[in-house]
């Protein structure tokens, strides 16, 4: 293999290895959303109140973004395969403490502990994936890495369904044990270690940036059920993200001027491609966990398909996702990736104008051929954005970039989420009240549904009239927050003109092909 295509980091048997990191890596990712399903469960075991409750969920959401950034410091200063060996042992530790935990104070505490070992699992995972293969193979790695982290929002919910139904809310945790001991021993086997180099660490730099995602994603998690600005803890967390995300880029900006290294090197941010594809995810994370947050309700509640039957009509859009991934592997190496993640963006915004059609009356497959399309557009975005967005950055630099595209998803999750939760709350309020307006004594319509005039029918038939508004306006408010994630791909698009075309790598010999 020639020098210019040579892995930044050579390991002797580099299959092993991508099996234990990306063990490590479905493990953190299935985590975020396989106790969701189990909440109820954990709400009556331990005794807690339907508004602490949530403090499972919120906890690890907050100590995971807080701690994502530390993690390139804290690679540079251990070392990646020991850093990636404390993030897996301390991870399955804290899985088992949850498990094992037998009051709300516990569990809130352990899983605090998990988010911050699981917050550096999937950057590493990225970087490491990068690094051990040549440029011509990075689609190819990206896919697989992809593939790990679309597994969450597909199967978790799913599996911590079927785990809380056979056995018990506990084994959503217990379950990582296993997965953690191989995940472990496949890195401390297989995995060299990196080099070390000496890094101040800008504390201030830090503070400044952990208050504004801890405060962002606090607000983000509480503001519907606190009802958003009509609460002063919403304004306080609001203030508090705004005043830290601001003190953290004017530190940034001037840290360097007065002799000082900033938290994160700005040198990285004048990379066009890596900002850029900073945005990308962001809206990338939006779609894709919002779209995921909507159906299940959608199909268990308004259509009435059991939980059993909603996980298999969603799994089609994985399949999709995966078939896409496998495909674009092989193809971004031949293709410009700003036309593969043009042409994703087209399958995914034509996939969720499909879902504004959706009606009470469909039968599942609009659900089923629409989860394949969009699955098959977020896979054609994901891998050639990764390639694209790391293609022009040192090696170097590429631990810490991996934490900052990470922790962009994930606020653009958790942004898309609590938008589309709040818009569906709020549009089917409105909904309600417009085509209540319509439910008169003078509308034909209203006595034929009746059988009577509205003033001889009686309260159990105009129950059942307001239950029929009421469901007819969910499904429009269904309908809207569809379409809103549709304009959001849509307005993607533009930003592909901003990105660059990654060197091409030199192809390997026609011998070290061969041999691979």
């Amino acid at each position: 293999m020639s020098a210019h295509s040579a892995p930044t980091l050579h390991v002797a048997h580099p299959g092993p290895v991508t099996v234990s990191i990306m063990l490590a890596t479905v493990m953190q990712v299935l985590d975020t959303t396989i106790a969701n399903v189990a909440l109820p469960n954990m709400q009556g075991s331990l005794g807690a109140a339907q508004d602490s409750i949530t403090w499972v969920l919120t906890s690890y959401i907050v100590a995971a973004a807080i701690a994502t950034p530390l993690t390139g410091w804290a690679a540079d200063r251990l070392g990646r395969r020991r850093l990636f060996l404390i993030a897996v042992a301390g991870f399955t530790i804290a899985s088992m403490l949850c498990g094992l935990a037998g009051s709300l104070v516990e569990m809130v505490a352990f899983r605090l502990v998990q988010g911050v070992f699981g917050a550096a699992l999937v950057p590493l995972s990225q970087s490491v994936l990068l690094d051990i293969n040549p440029k011509e193979r990075h689609g190819s790695a990206m896919a697989m890495w992809g593939a790990g982290i679309m597994v969450g929002p597909i199967a978790g919910p799913t599996l911590g369904g079927w785990l809380t139904d056979t056995l018990d809310w506990r084994w959503c945790f217990y379950i990582n044990l296993p997965v953690g001991i191989l995940a472990f021993l496949g890195i401390l086997l297989f995995l060299p270690e990196s080099d070390r180099r000496v890094r101040r660490f800008d504390a201030f730099g830090f503070v400044a940036l952990a208050v504004g995602i801890g405060a962002l994603q606090m607000m983000l998690d509480r503001g519907e059920l606190l009802d958003w600005f009509g609460s002063t803890e919403i304004l306080i967390e609001t203030a508090l993200a705004l005043c830290g995300f601001w003190v953290f880029a004017v530190h940034t900006a001037t840290a360097t001027a007065v002799g000082k290294v900033p938290f994160i090197d700005p040198a990285m941010l004048r990379d066009r491609n890596l900002l850029t594809g900073l945005g990308l995810i962001f809206m990338v994370g939006i779609i894709l966990l919002a779209t995921m947050a909507l159906l299940p309700p959608l199909l268990q509640h308004l259509l009435g398909y059991p939980t059993v039957t909603t996980g298999l009509l969603l799994a089609p859009r994985g399949v999709g996702t995966m078939v896409s991934m496998i495909l674009v592997g092989r193809l971004v190496r031949h293709i410009d990736p700003r036309l593969l993640i043009l042409s994703g963006l087209s399958l995914t915004a034509g996939s969720l104008w499909w879902m504004t059609g959706f009606s009470l009356t469909m039968d599942r497959w609009p659900i089923v051929w629409s989860g394949v399309v969009q699955g098959l557009g977020l896979g054609l975005v994901f891998v050639p954005l990764s390639t694209v967005t790391f293609g022009t950055l040192a090696p170097q630099l590429r631990t810490d970039a991996a934490s900052l595209f990470s922790l962009m998803r994930n606020i653009g999750s958790s942004i898309g989420i609590s938008l589309v939760s709040t818009l569906l709350s709020q549009y089917t309020q409105v909904n309600h009240a417009e085509l209540a307006a319509h439910v008169t004594p003078f509308n034909p319509a209203v006595e034929m549904a009746l059988g009577a005039a509205p003033a001889q029918a009686g309260l159990e038939a105009m129950a059942m009239l307001n239950g029929v508004v009421t469901q007819q306006a969910a499904m429009i408010a269904y309908l809207n927050d569809f379409k809103l994630m549709m304009f959001i791909a849509l307005a993607m698009m533009p930003l592909l003109l901003l990105v660059r075309r990654p060197p091409k790598a030199a192809a390997p010999p026609a011998d070290a092909a061969a041999m691979e």
